[in-house]
């Protein structure tokens, strides 16, 4: 008897997905929250555990389809469907015969040679003999397959890399979805796919999580290490990518920010404030608490934990930049949410500081590390990436010196922050005199829907985020205490 498994919900405002990989083929074995399939959303992508164990029957939804929530994906039984689905369904005697019939004698019966050679199948092997015939028939048909399969790539430790190269595809894959790598434990799909994207050899990576398993973390910062030693050697080398003369289909989330941008635009009157704001205090006081904040969570201390906090406490001063639109009501929420705009391979993606105003300088260093990790790894949870009122995007981490973003519906206004430079610049003394210094400046630039924001308001705005800035009085909040 089988049991079928539906797209579940995966986030609040979640309405379908795109399969992008099946996990498992047709006749594997799968178990309760095994990972059964890799589905991309308007939100985040991510594996789907199965609910059940059982062996996969039917694959009712194929790759890059795209199906509501609730439709259903596959069908796992207990391996009986596997021969003939229309006359097993009204002969079950039958089919348990046929199941019996249908074995292939040659497979069990050769599969002990290589399990007196290498001898890891012990405990496959008895499992058939030990159990009545007739209940267990129709099991033994995937089971020794994909025993032998995570066998094979099991003996790849102990007789090097070469063996576990040769293999067929099939025993590979399995062996990988079995969690067999050499020297790195267990590895998702997702974790893979992420080191073949970085060129990353996993056998080269210790894993940091239970067990020994590798984590998304584990391949960045390999990548990142591999990418600092690369431009070390080669600095002045401009890689060619190889995206370079290839035609590409679009990505299920570059076809959804590109169709929110537009709509976006044709939808609001967007306009754009830049002001600039003196650093140079404020660059001297993060100088002098980096090490404390690095002591505290472990995360290095930019200026963007100062930029989102500023801006956070100038939207409750300020609660129509904070605004969202609903038809024709202007919504004004009693919290600062900060979107954080992160560029991934994927796409943009904005992960959600949620009461960044209630936050210490500290506590959105580590919050504004750890999900921007997670973001690149694609390691979110659905609700990490909803609920935003305010957008921030740090154009500045990328060299830009100000940029004028988009502002994405149902939000009002994005704050993008340039980059921090030091240039000459005409102070003041305090005898009034003017004398000619080097300062550090930073752009500050407000897009904004001017239906609801006015050019006066986003000014406003501004100057108070550049004040708290160049007052650089972040004592009371730093949060290392």
């Amino acid at each position: 008897m089988s049991e079928t498994v539906s797209l579940p919900a995966l986030g609040e405002s979640v309405t379908e997905g795109t399969v992008t990989r099946w996990l498992k083929n047709v006749g594997d074995r799968v178990e309760v929250d095994e990972p059964l399939l890799e589905v991309s959303t308007d939100k985040v992508d991510t594996e789907v555990p199965s609910p059940i164990s059982g062996v996969v029957e039917e694959i009712l939804v194929q790759e890059d389809e795209t199906v509501d929530v609730g439709t259903v994906l596959v069908r796992i039984g207990d391996g009986s469907g596997e021969s003939a689905a229309a006359p097993s369904e009204t002969a079950p005697a039958e089919e348990t015969a046929d199941a019996a019939e249908s074995e292939p004698a040659a497979e069990p019966e050769a599969a002990p040679e290589p399990e007196s050679e290498a001898a890891p199948e012990p405990e496959a092997a008895p499992e058939p003999e030990a159990a009545p015939e007739p209940e267990r028939a129709p099991e033994p048909a995937p089971q020794p397959v994909a025993a032998q399969a995570a066998a094979e790539p099991a003996q790849a430790p102990d007789e090097g890399q070469a063996p576990d190269e040769g293999q067929a595809p099939e025993a590979q894959e399995s062996g990988r979805r079995a969690g067999s790598h050499a020297g790195s434990g267990y590895v998702t799909p997702i974790v893979r796919k992420l080191a073949n994207d970085q060129g990353v050899d996993l056998g080269t990576v210790t894993g940091s999580g239970v067990g020994g398993r590798i984590r998304k973390e584990d391949v960045i910062a390999a990548a990142t290490a591999s990418s600092s030693a690369a431009s070390a050697a080669a600095p002045a080398t401009a890689s060619v990518s190889p995206l370079r003369g290839t035609s590409q289909p679009m990505s299920r989330l570059r076809r959804v920010v590109a169709e929110r941008a537009v709509t976006s635009i044709q939808n609001s009157a967007q306009v754009t404030t830049v002001v600039e704001a003196d650093v140079t205090a404020l660059a001297r006081y993060r100088e002098s608490v980096a090490e404390k904040v690095t002591a505290k969570n472990g995360a290095e201390l930019g200026f963007l934990p100062f930029f989102v906090r500023a801006a956070a406490e100038a939207l409750q001063a300020f609660p129509a930049v904070n605004a969202s639109v609903e038809d024709e009501t202007i919504v004004y929420p009693d919290h600062e949410h900060v979107c954080l705009a992160v560029d991934t391979e994927r796409g943009l993606l904005t992960p959600v500081l949620h009461d960044a105003s209630d936050a210490t300088i500290a506590g959105l260093a580590g919050r504004i590390a750890d999900l921007t990790a997670r973001t690149e790894a694609n390691d979110l949870r659905p609700d990490e990436l909803s609920g935003g009122t305010f957008t921030v995007t740090d154009s500045g981490s990328r060299g830009a010196l100000f940029d004028t973003p988009v502002v994405f519906l149902p939000q009002v206004a994005v704050l993008g922050t340039g980059s921090v430079t030091k240039r000459p610049a005409v102070v003041t003394a305090a005898d009034g005199s003017d004398a000619i210094a080097v300062r550090s400046t930073v752009y500050l630039s407000l897009s904004y829907d001017q239906r609801i924001v006015d050019g006066a308001e986003a000014a406003r705005f501004l100057s108070a985020v550049a004040a708290r800035l160049e007052e650089a009085d972040f004592a009371g909040v730093l949060g290392t205490d």
